[in-house]
């Protein structure tokens, strides 16, 4: 059995080719994953809304829950397009929702796991997003409001976020700070740090106490995803039917 790592797909509809291949992925971890770590941003917007608004998601929802009745764990780490998840996750599919970072022992190593949202301190602007949409007056109030309103916030959010991204990519370093914040961890004396949120996929042994940085890219055109087997991280890029290490 093996542990899988997966983030940033940004779904959007069922036609597009990452949200088709999505649900090949899933299909085929079926009977052959212990666990799936979804590290954020699935969809490219999700809120818990009680009557569940966001119903072009449904055939994920069907492969999600087919595969953990195949007795795979499903263990979700919120991310800043996927927040207060709801029943869905919480019932439905009997997920273990994180929203925030965590560390966890996998198959014997001691993992920090997170979407990766947290990790640029200089990012304040965001920051302070987060903390608002986070924020337990947000998460009460979800279920108060119309699910139109759910759709008009995704608009808005999306734009902000194709925008602000590659001036991001522009003014940071993310393989430097996603580095510097794996060796903080390292002292920390974990194992590994696997993060998402960068779509940089990357992975680097780190100098001294072995010491791996996984970051997973994404599922919008690299298609790469993490996997552990016997306490082992790699990168992996997926084709259907052909998965291959990436190097």
């Amino acid at each position: 059995m093996r542990s899988i790592f997966l983030a940033d797909a940004h779904l959007k509809a069922p036609t597009d080719d990452n949200y088709l291949l999505m649900q090949s992925f899933l299909h085929e971890l079926e009977g052959k994953t212990d666990t799936l770590y979804i590290m954020g941003d699935l969809f490219d917007f999700w809120v818990g809304f009680p009557s569940n608004p966001f119903r072009q998601f449904d055939n994920v929802l069907d492969s999600l829950e087919r595969l953990v009745s195949s007795g795979c764990r499903l263990v979700y780490f919120e991310g800043n397009h996927d927040f207060h998840l709801g029943e869905v996750f919480s019932r439905r599919l009997r997920a273990e929702i994180h929203s925030g970072p965590a560390t966890v022992t996998v198959q014997g190593k001691r993992l920090y796991l997170c979407h990766g949202d947290q990790i640029n301190k200089n990012d304040r602007y965001y920051r302070l997003l987060r903390r608002i949409l986070r924020s337990s007056v947000i998460a009460s109030s979800v279920g108060c409001f119309p699910p139109a309103w759910a759709l008009k916030v995704k608009k808005r959010l999306q734009r902000r976020s194709q925008a602000g991204y590659q001036v991001k990519k522009a003014r940071w370093d993310y393989r430097k700070i996603l580095l510097d914040f794996a060796r903080q961890i390292q002292r920390q004396g974990c194992d590994g740090l696997v993060a998402g949120h960068f779509h940089l996929a990357l992975l680097e042994k780190l100098d001294g106490k072995p010491f791996t940085l996984l970051s997973l890219g994404d599922w919008m055109g690299q298609y790469t995803y993490g996997e552990m087997v016997d306490g082992e991280l790699r990168l992996m890029a997926y084709s259907p039917c052909n998965p291959r290490q990436r190097t």
